[in-house]
């Protein structure tokens, strides 16, 4: 059978585009549909403006700790208007980018929502097309707890365009999103508060890592409140008035409330019920006022239950990571079109919060670890204050860990919270994914001094 394209892309987002390109640059007739801005969450919503804003958010205290190496620095206010407007430009200049990467590449690009018609047919407005091979890459979506008040909130989506700064804002969740974002207000000057259900932020990591940066966060003014959930949300003449589980705490009177309590594969209107892809339901998101999750149900070459449709990024249930996004739409054109087929490794993905204090980690953390190996882990640590902060006299703390199986030596494990915490586990990453061992670390000489040093004389 003869169809319109040998690839349909369903979305324009990290592994969308490096799908595309990649299968293109085989030879492949490949066309991409996109219904909003093209670059994906990473782009518009994601990774690129919430940077700029992580960045934007530690000038002033760049500008107290000048005072401690002899300048004097004049009053500093924040233009909010120039700073968002800003962020605004360069996002939309990186879309117009990927677009011109497409136009090289040689994929139409098709503006409008992909709906699936049949295994070999996708609908994109009121047009259809025809593709020997479909690849679902529509990303994820902020979901928000079907509670009384919270229409009032705002999501991730939101936050890169409020028209004036928060005075005062709450924030619900307690992963990355909410702890980054927490910090990036704060840093910018708001009164902060963030309510989370647990008694710790960022499941999953690390709990050195958690500990560090929660120590870190209180140091900088952020009101934390554990174990409690919201229960109300109501518009008063002050603003936005937030009441908890707990009755011994009294509402909170806030003017924006950011809704950062997870994200969802973003399945709907995929047409998929027209097709035989499978789902994958999972309550991943608990708590009062959250419908179940769904994500595509995948191999590990991406592969559906649809034997010519694939699914790549965060609308399957992987590491939600742009990289990853990326490393897994390029191995399937690298198997699809490029006749070399293989499987993208999830394992000993490193990963950063860009929060304040920053981390990263990669690898298995202590607790993973121990339930894997049991005593034969061997844990190599350090805490201190980095020689920056020695002059303006910051209590500001960098902690470094190693994962170590005693048996092997093999380093299992490096998490870091710290300045430049991200741009050292990129390159550590690199030793524990070769499977380095204690001994590799301890005979790498330091470069000193540096912070980083520390990663090599740890004994």
């Amino acid at each position: 059978m003869t169809y319109d394209y040998d690839l349909f892309v369903i979305g324009a987002g990290s592994g969308g585009l490096a799908a595309s390109k990649r299968a293109a640059s085989y030879g492949a007739k490949v066309a991409i549909a996109e219904n909003d801005l093209v670059g994906g969450t990473c782009v518009i919503r994601g990774c690129i403006p919430k940077k700029l804003m992580v960045y934007g958010s530690h000038f002033p205290a760049l500008f107290r700790d000048a005072a401690g190496y002899g300048w004097k620095v004049g009053e500093a206010e924040l233009n909010w208007e120039h700073f968002i407007t800003s962020i605004d430009n360069e996002v939309r200049r990186l879309s117009q980018l990927h677009i011109g990467f497409l136009e090289k590449a040689g994929v139409a690009l098709i503006s409008g929502r992909g709906k699936l018609l049949d295994p070999h047919t996708v609908e994109v407005g009121d047009k259809k097309y025809t593709a020997d091979k479909i690849l679902i890459a529509v990303g994820g979506r902020p979901v928000k707890p079907d509670m009384p008040g919270f229409e009032h909130g705002i999501t991730s989506n939101e936050i890169f365009h409020l028209k004036q700064q928060p005075k005062h804002i709450v924030i619900i969740g307690a992963g990355y999103i909410g702890t980054e974002f927490a910090c990036i207000m704060r840093g910018l000057g708001s009164e902060v508060t963030q309510i989370t259900r647990g008694e710790k932020i960022l499941k999953g990591f690390d709990e050195d890592v958690r500990d560090n940066i929660e120590e870190g966060m209180k140091k900088h003014g952020i009101n934390l409140i554990r174990k409690n959930i919201l229960k109300q949300v109501e518009k008063v003449p002050e603003g936005l008035k937030l009441t908890l589980s707990d009755e011994n705490q009294a509402p909170i009177i806030a003017d924006t409330f950011l809704v950062a309590t997870g994200r969802a594969p973003n399945v709907d209107g995929l047409g998929l019920e027209n097709t035989g892809v499978k789902l994958i339901v999972d309550a991943a998101i608990e708590g009062p006022g959250y419908s179940t999750m769904k994500a595509i149900a995948v191999n590990e070459y991406s592969q559906t239950s649809e034997e010519n449709i694939y699914a790549v990024g965060d609308v399957t249930d992987r590491i939600n990571l742009t990289p990853v996004a990326i490393g897994e739409g390029r191995a399937f054109a690298d198997s699809e079109f490029g006749g070399s087929r293989r499987v993208f490794s999830h394992e000993d993905v490193a990963t950063a919060i860009f929060s304040s204090p920053e981390a990263a980690t990669v690898g298995l953390t202590e607790e993973q670890a121990r339930a894997k190996y049991g005593e034969a882990i061997k844990i190599f640590s350090t805490k201190f204050r980095p020689m920056y902060y020695v002059l303006p006299g910051v209590d500001e703390k960098t902690m470094m860990k190693l994962v170590v199986d005693s048996k092997t030596d093999r380093v299992l494990g490096a998490h870091m919270v710290g300045d430049s915490a991200a741009e050292i586990i990129q390159g550590v990453a690199i030793a524990v994914k070769m499977g380095a061992t204690k001994k590799d670390f301890d005979a790498t000489v330091g470069i000193h001094p540096s912070s980083a040093e520390e990663f090599v004389t740890m004994r």
